[in-house]
């Protein structure tokens, strides 16, 4: 399986940037969704879309950011709108591969910086 994540950069307090992640190799999805880590900080929760279409947030980011899938493509996206400097981080996509039987196996993209000027 192979996580190939895209869209991080430098933007200005208020601004949107939009992350993609696209998995290849990989024979079923299942959950789809980003993670981030600040320095010094856990990794945290951001957001997550379900095979089904259901979608859930961390708390910090709900009603600015929004997770989409493409399964045509293998790919997630993560729309941040009205970023923060708080929201400064290496972003991560996280995605299940579904096995029949067992629970599914997560892999990690490589992240990408997001970094949100004051």
């Amino acid at each position: 399986v192979q996580l190939q994540a895209s869209g991080g950069g430098l933007v200005q307090a208020g601004g949107s940037l939009r992350l993609s992640c696209t998995a290849s190799k990989i024979s079923a999805i299942g959950t789809m969704g980003w993670y981030r880590q600040a320095p010094g900080k856990q990794r945290e929760f951001v957001a997550v879309s379900s095979s089904g279409g259901s979608t859930n947030y961390g708390d910090s980011v709900a009603g600015r950011f929004t997770i989409s899938r493409d399964s045509n493509k293998n790919t997630v996206y993560l729309q941040m709108n009205s970023l923060k400097p708080e929201d400064t981080a290496v972003y991560y996509c996280n995605v299940g591969m579904i096995q029949l039987g067992r629970p599914q196996r997560n892999y990690w993209g490589q992240g990408t910086q997001v970094t949100v000027s004051s």
